[in-house]
């Protein structure tokens, strides 16, 4: 939120050159003598597969589906609920794929917010982002890895919950520390933890479609029987289906590091959303050859009823591929939005040190960083499902506008090159699922809606003290330049080299 200073430019320009003449190597053993201090373009098609489908499958499908089938009121409709959320949610990504091979820029939806309709709305997302809705997130994911890791060790008593809260910060912390340390190893345990969710589904669909092609197929008979069907839980069917598909839009946080954005970042993301929607499909398909709709509705995690009912003792080894995918989501999620708070700072949105790497481990440490203390605060002291559920309706609201920018962008700048163009029709209808999901959340919880759309409001006076009137004392300006500073040598960050 502060201007960079000539002097703190230089002086990181000379902390640059010093370490490059002085250093011999990285933590792999490159020389550094001739490398510029930056983020490199480590993101390959496999590696962005690995972010998009590692932070979209979490631990839901493993947990809860039954949100979609109580809401639908049969099997067949649940299905059909699955394949059509699946579809929207290539709606958007695809509006996602264009928006990211036409302006090249990390920071996801923050940067296309910034192009589209300029810096006040921009910030408005920023600061709901960074002191609620990130953290909190943060920290729920990261609650269920920590329930999960330890159901095994406390099979026959319930789990104490300090145990679940020492887990869960050491399982923030760590995430944290491989973001900061190496953006490689931090890609190639997303690309691990990914095919293990992968192996966790592929262990649901497989014995239940052998049970399927047995002939199980009782739970399958009158599959669209309508008498249970209300037109008016459909809505809610849907909002929790795209909740369950919600991650599309995280290689669009990473689009600098993206190598050969113009052909990665599409056909990663079909590929991703092709093999998510089959999965959640499968899966579905599978649990439904075990149990019946009132089993899986009686079922506090489906996964695990399954694989009792089908493998006996193996059921055990379900908490840990759960606690795993779990893990994928919390390291896939922080990749991703370091680099929105990283651009945020080049913009001058946030403090300076934000937008600069280790000298050596060419992070952006200092980004990395930021949700740490606020996601250990809300862990300990929070209420964070009330707050999520505050926030729920401003991730579809923004998504909304992302998309709607699109459409502003296609008649104000229609020269801009796009490589990869969506038909219109695509972003309009994806456009209006958003705005329907966030008109429904009024609609079911005008209270706790309210409260989180206050919240983000709070953003507004933030812009104007913060960033619109710069005209701050000199008192004032001599501390914020010294705290940058001070955190640049303590984090041996640089500004980046052009």
């Amino acid at each position: 939120m502060t201007k960079r200073p000539a002097s703190s430019q230089k002086d990181g320009k000379v902390a640059a050159n010093g370490h490059q003449n002085g250093a011999q190597s990285d933590p792999g053993g490159k020389p550094q003598g001739d490398r510029k201090v930056g983020l490199g373009k480590k993101v390959t098609l496999l590696r962005g597969i690995s972010i998009i489908i590692g932070t979209i499958i979490g631990a839901g499908i493993f947990i809860s589906p039954k949100g979609i089938l109580k809401h639908s009121g049969s099997i067949g409709m649940s299905l059909i609920v699955w394949i059509a959320c699946g579809v929207l949610s290539l709606f958007g990504a695809l509006s996602y794929a264009e928006l990211g091979t036409c302006i090249k820029k990390s920071g996801g939806h923050y940067t296309y917010i910034l192009e589209a309709f300029g810096p006040q709305m921009a910030f408005v997302r920023l600061w709901a982002d960074l002191i609620a809705i990130r953290p909190a997130a943060m920290a729920v994911i990261s609650l269920a890895f920590g329930q999960y890791i330890l159901e095994p060790l406390f099979m026959s008593c319930d789990i104490p919950p300090v145990a679940v809260k020492l887990a869960t910060a050491i399982s923030i912390t760590s995430v944290m520390y491989l973001n900061s340390m190496s953006v490689t190893w931090t890609a190639r345990i997303q690309i691990f933890l990914t095919f293990s969710k992968l192996l966790a589904i592929s262990l649901i669909i497989v014995p239940g479609m052998y049970q399927l092609f047995k002939g199980e197929t009782k739970n399958f008979e009158n599959a669209f029987e309508l008498s249970n069907v209300k037109l008016s839980g459909m809505p809610l069917a849907f909002y929790s289906g795209m909740y369950a598909y919600a991650g599309w839009f995280y290689l669009n946080f990473v689009t600098e590091e993206v190598d050969n954005p113009e052909r990665t970042v599409p056909l990663a993301i079909c590929i991703s959303m092709g093999i998510v929607t089959s999965c959640y499909v499968l899966t579905n398909i599978a649990y439904y050859t075990v149990m019946s709709a009132e089993e899986l509705l009686a079922s506090e995690a489906v996964a695990v009823t399954f694989a009792e009912k089908l493998m006996g003792n193996f059921s055990i080894a379900v908490p840990v591929f759960v606690a795993l995918s779990c893990y994928g989501s919390m390291n896939g999620c922080l990749f991703a939005l370091s680099r929105m708070f990283y651009v945020a700072s080049r913009e001058g949105q946030l403090p300076e040190v934000l937008s600069m790497v280790h000298v050596r481990r060419h992070t952006p440490l200092a980004a990395v960083l930021i949700l740490y203390p606020m996601t250990i605060l809300q862990l300990f002291v929070g209420d964070i499902y009330s707050l999520l559920n505050f926030m729920s309706f401003l991730r579809w609201l923004f998504i909304g506008v992302v998309v709607l920018g699109l459409i502003y962008l296609r008649y104000t700048k229609p020269d801009l090159p796009r490589p990869f163009k969506v038909p219109l029709f695509i972003p309009v209808v994806f456009c209006f699922t958003c705005f329907f999901m966030v008109f429904l959340s009024l609609y079911s919880d005008p209270i706790n809606t309210g409260i989180g759309f206050a919240i983000s409001l709070t953003g507004i006076p933030a812009y104007y003290i913060f960033i619109y009137f710069n005209r701050r004392p000199k008192w004032l300006q001599r501390a914020l330049d010294s705290f940058n500073r001070t955190l640049q040598i303590l984090l041996l960050v640089v500004p980046v080299e052009q």
